[in-house]
């Protein structure tokens, strides 16, 4: 039995420190998303009169249930296209060791390296010449391409780690590659699944360059730029900015807690592989 010793102790101090500075901005921005705007004290200050008056006025004011809606949708159905379409392109490529498996995997690795701003003016016009500018439907045309490489990655070395045994059970049996993915290999591949699904959530949920971009001027915003229009040039409201930001993290943070016990395990299981 390893005893307490001063190592452990360091070990606890060090996460205890490591705890408090991720926890210090999330209190600062709980505490001034439920404070008066009359209360013009420090931030670091412990509220004294909280309030829920921010949280509607944000919502009515920054048309937020809308934004929302619009958020879960693009979220919602990119996730589900890319982890559909990654699983599937992975598992050959993981099982496979031809040369043309080895040279695909590694072309789609490319769109890790090249960053997707090189290729923002051609894109642009490809929405607009297919009438999607304006429309949710363009995010999700544009994430589905975009979240794709990195989860390949993921789920092809999640696959590599894999043991064939029961695949070769189904072969033997007489299931087609389709049957032995779909009844064999899918169940297994649950962790990984989580894990992607909650990283690509939180990339697109996030992301305000792409909505701003295909977006503007429609009046079909996502939370992030529903957010940004707090911000004026002569007033800001912080108060509003930090109750609309509560209620942006809410439905992801729900996510992310009820997930938790599976991501670490598939996001390790993809990096051994």
């Amino acid at each position: 039995m390893n005893r307490y010793g001063r190592r452990t102790l360091a070990l606890e101090i060090v996460m205890a420190a490591a705890a408090l500075v991720v926890a210090f901005p999330v209190y600062v921005l709980v505490n001034l998303a439920v404070r008066a705007p009359s209360d013009t004290s420090s931030p670091i200050r412990p509220t004294t009169s909280p309030t829920l008056d921010n949280f509607t006025q944000a919502w009515q004011q920054g048309a937020l249930g809308g934004a929302l809606a619009n958020s879960l949708l693009v979220t919602t159905v990119s996730v589900a296209i890319v982890l559909a379409v990654s699983s599937l392109a992975a598992y050959p490529l993981a099982r496979i060791s031809a040369r043309w498996s080895r040279t695909t995997y590694l072309l789609i690795m490319l769109g890790l390296v090249l960053p997707f701003q090189l290729a923002a003016l051609p894109l642009y016009r490809t929405m607009r010449d297919l009438h999607l500018l304006g429309s949710p439907w363009a995010l999700v045309l544009f994430y589905s391409g975009l979240q794709v490489p990195f989860t390949v990655f993921l789920y092809t070395g999640f696959l590599r780690a894999l043991p064939r045994d029961f695949e070769d059970a189904a072969l033997i049996d007489g299931c087609t590659p389709l049957q032995r993915f779909r009844y064999v290999v899918l169940p297994m591949l649950k962790p990984i699944t989580v894990t992607a699904l909650v990283l690509n959530a939180v990339a697109v949920w996030n992301d305000f360059f792409t909505p701003l971009l295909y977006l503007s001027g429609s009046g079909r915003q996502t939370l992030p730029v529903a957010v940004a229009g707090f911000v004026g040039q002569y007033v800001t409201d912080w108060n509003l900015i930090f109750a609309a930001l509560v209620i942006s993290i809410v439905p992801v943070l729900a996510v992310y807690l009820t997930l938790q016990r599976h991501i670490i395990n598939g996001f390790a299981g993809g990096l051994r592989g």
